[in-house]
């Protein structure tokens, strides 16, 4: 597995830039093959690359994480993804006894009493399970972009994902959201459409609430805590 430096993560930027989503997924799909994957959050914009991924190849690798605190309608979406595009998704679930050491320890909710707890919560649930899937990846395909929220702001197309040796590739990083709502309409993706009904971001039932008209699309999530606090580490800076 090659280690990329930061002159190798610059020159990739730039030999990038302009280029479409579908022309990035190409190049990196093809020389990572299977040890690429998606980490998908079932969001509009993990859809849309969903479906430029199986498009090209359909036997892209697309996972998600299931906290076991989700929306019903996330799980919905992943059984109308997989029949849509004819897959089996790769679920990764948290291991039953971190969860329920934190459960017994902590109770059931207590991330809303502190960003500490909060971040412990997501290190069970989240990180950890991340963390295996990992091992069997090089590179990995996110659906980040700059205008999502101030904690993304200075995001590249190309990173180098030190905390786990990974190259992370984020195809939709300059793409507005109407951009990427007019890619799931004109294509017919499946997405969940709680994000038509005030829930432009759905992580965890708990963690989760709508936003009003003209408010960050990000902060719904973790809405208790500061907005430069609001990520739950899976995207470090």
């Amino acid at each position: 597995m090659k280690k990329y430096t930061e002159e190798d993560i610059r020159e990739l930027n730039e030999c990038f830039s302009g280029k479409s989503p579908e022309e990035v997924l190409r190049h990196f799909m093809k020389i990572y093959g299977e040890r690429l994957a998606l980490s998908s959050s079932l969001s509009i914009e993990d859809q849309t690359l969903t479906d430029i991924m199986l498009k090209i190849d359909r036997k892209a690798r697309v996972f998600t994480l299931d906290t076991g605190r989700l929306f019903p309608e996330t799980y919905r979406l992943v059984e109308r993804t997989n029949q849509r595009y004819d897959i089996k998704m790769e679920v990764f679930f948290p291991q039953a006894d971190l969860v329920q050491d934190f459960v017994c320890t902590c109770g059931m909710n207590p991330f809303y009493a502190s960003i500490e707890m909060r971040h412990k919560c997501c290190e069970v649930r989240k990180l950890e399970p991340l963390s295996r899937a990992f091992r069997t990846m090089d590179a990995w395909v996110c659906g980040l972009r700059r205008s999502q929220s101030v904690t993304r702001g200075d995001m590249q197309m190309i990173e180098w994902d030190k905390q786990h040796g990974l190259l992370k590739i984020n195809p939709l990083i300059d793409w507005s959201e109407t951009q990427v709502r007019d890619y799931v309409k004109s294509k017919s993706v499946p997405y969940n459409h709680m994000q038509d009904e005030g829930f432009p971001s759905i992580g965890c039932e708990p963690c989760t609430r709508a936003v009003k008209p003209g408010e960050d699309i990000r902060s719904g999530r973790w809405w208790w805590e500061d907005p430069n606090h609001r990520e739950c580490g899976l995207h470090r800076r």
